[in-house]
Formats: structure tokens, sequence, C-alpha cells
């Protein structure tokens, strides 16, 4: 017997039912949602590395510079704040080293190690943050003496693209300052002579403490420990407390050579310094450069350069005078010779 219409769209039915059955739950879950769930890793590893407590630095790997951390920092970061765990929904319950690895596999961690591997002459161990990088084979995590680098681009706070426009409008400023008016030249000049002479002031006592303590206490104390350091970050860069002195201490020896060389570098600038009439004409020097800098205007200049152009044609005027006169009184002079000599002759013949 043939089947009916209706027989067939039940049986229809029915395979369809069977076959969404045995799909796997979570295939229901909208393409959006499973996009979702994918990027969950991604913001978590954004909120771990805003954090502030998680200590990090910055290296060069593969000549591209790269903020890093350590494995322990990581484990203890996550111990102290456990919250961060709920961004990773269904995947809240893993422990630290699951979820870098997780990281690891996702291509947002890079496991590192450190380029140096020898501890320099001088030294009792190793860098704890080194400066140079290279890519580890194994990319498994692990606490010990393990770094990892982040690979994905860091978002740039709202600060820094306002900074990316202003700096265009200061480059215009500065070419402008000829033409500021005068207050604001004295207010420019004294501000940044200030800063110029806080900066010099600030390296001038931080080298004088660390000569002192060196040569008393024979500890190598640096305050401001990042202020001269080319790859820092801003809280990195102004950070007061110095680092803890990991190198041997100095001999007595040395220490007694740089405090007698110090001792004749003072008493010879003392020596051969300038007395207060060679102190005044300098000042009196550097005071004419400054006025002259601070009181030129453009109009000032404009004049200056139609008085000069005036006097120029007036010079000019007076030198095609006087060459117009002496040639006149050239030609009245050899009138007059000519005049003479034809006197003499015409008294001549009439002698004759």
């Amino acid at each position: 017997m043939k089947k009916s219409g209706a027989e067939k769209k039940k049986a229809r039915r029915s395979s369809s039912s069977v076959q969404n059955g045995s799909r796997d739950p979570s295939s229901n879950t909208p393409p959006r949602k499973q996009a979702a769930k994918k990027d969950v890793f991604q913001l978590f590893a954004e909120k771990v590395r805003d954090h502030k407590d998680l200590v990090s630095r910055w290296a060069v790997l593969q000549e591209t510079r790269v903020e890093y951390f350590r494995g322990k920092d990581f484990v203890s970061f996550m111990k102290t704040h456990p919250e961060l765990k709920e961004i990773l929904e269904s995947d809240r319950n893993l422990e630290s080293e699951d979820i870098a690895n997780s990281l690891l596999q996702k291509n947002l961690l890079v496991r590192c190690d450190r380029v140096v591997k020898t501890v320099r002459p001088g030294k009792k161990k190793l860098s704890t943050w080194p400066a140079h990088l290279e890519i580890f084979p194994e990319q498994v995590f692990s606490e010990n003496d393990a770094f990892f680098a982040w690979t994905f681009v860091k978002q740039r706070p709202l600060w820094q693209t306002l900074l990316s426009f202003f700096w265009p409008v200061l480059t215009l400023a500065i070419c402008l300052f000829p033409v500021y008016p005068h207050r604001c030249k004295l207010l420019i000049l004294y501000s940044c002579a200030g800063v110029l002479l806080l900066i010099l002031s600030l390296l001038l006592l931080r080298a004088t403490v660390f000569g002192a303590l060196w040569i008393i206490l024979g500890k190598r104390v640096w305050f401001f420990p990042n202020i001269l350091a080319e790859e820092a970050t801003l809280q990195e860069l102004f950070r007061f407390w110095p680092k803890k002195d990991e190198e041997e201490r100095p001999k007595w020896t040395a220490r007694l050579f740089y405090a007698i060389v110090a001792m004749l570098v003072i008493l010879l600038l003392r020596h051969h310094a300038p007395d207060e009439a060679a102190r005044a004409r300098y000042q009196k020097r550097m005071s004419n450069i400054i006025d002259d800098v601070l009181e030129w205007s453009p109009s000032l200049a404009l004049s200056g350069m139609m008085e000069k152009h005036t006097v120029v044609n007036a010079t000019e005027n007076n030198h095609n005078f006087s060459n117009e006169s002496k040639a006149t009184e050239e030609t009245v002079t050899s009138d007059d010779e000519t005049g003479s000599l034809e006197g003499t002759d015409q008294h001549q013949n009439d002698t004759i």
C-alpha cells in the first residue's frame, strides 16, 4: 500500500525531530553568542593587563617592545583577585595555570626567556626583570623563572588620542614664539628656565647623595632610579624609592681613591672659579642676548629693514652725486688747463 500524504509529512517531522535531538545542545546558541564566548578570554586578558596590581615591565623581544610579566606574579595575582574569573563565565572554575595555558593557545600570550642566561661580573644572581627576551620553545605555563608577554595591541586611552592632536598645535605654537607679546615671552622663558633648573638640580642632588653614601657606607643608593631610563613607563619613570642593591660591596681602597679624586676636583674648581668682575661681564652679556630675543618683533624688524634700505639708497645717491661732482671738477680743471696753455702760446707769438 502506498502511504498517504499525511503519513509522509508525519514521517518527515519525526525524522527531523530525531536529528535535532541528536545534535549538541551548544549548537542551538545563536552565532553572536558563540562569538561572544570566544571573546571571553580576550576580555579577560585586557582586564588583567589593565589592572595595576599585576606587576609588569617592558622589554625588547625580536626588535619589538613588549609588555611582560612573571609566571609567579600571575598566580599570586589570580589568588588575590579571584573575582576576575567571573569574566570567563563557564570557565570560571579553571585554575590559574589552566587559564594561562588557554591564553597561550589563543595566542594572547607568548612565553619568553631571558637572552642573557649567565650572571654578569660583580653580581650575585640574574636580573629580576631582563631587558631583552626571546621566545621560549615550549609554550606551556610555568612559575619557575618564566616570562609571558602580551601579544595583542593595547587599546589607547583617551588622553593619548588627545595628546596626538595636541602635539601639532604645540609645534605651531613654538614656531610662533617670536610674535608673542612681551609678557608671554617672559612667562615662557622663566617657566622653561625653571624646569631646566629643576631637572639639573635633581640630577646633581641625586649624584651627590649616591657619591656620599657610596664613599661613606659603601652602598649604592639611586633615588629616582629610572629617571634616565630609555624604556620605562610614566609610573616607573618617577618612582622615588631606589632598588635593592644586589651587587657586591666596594672595597675601601676604591672608596678612598674616589674620595680623594672628588676633593681634588672640588679644590680645582674652587681655585679656577671666575671672579666677580668676570661673572658680572658674563651676566651682562647673557642678559643682552636674552633682551634681544625677547624684544624682537616683526614690526621692529620690518622698520629696521626699511631704515636700512633707506640708508642704503641715500648712500648710493650720495655716492652718485660725489661721482658727478668729481667728474664736473675734472672737466673744469681740464678746461682751465687748456685755456692757460692757449694763453701761454699766444704770449709767445706776440713776443716773437
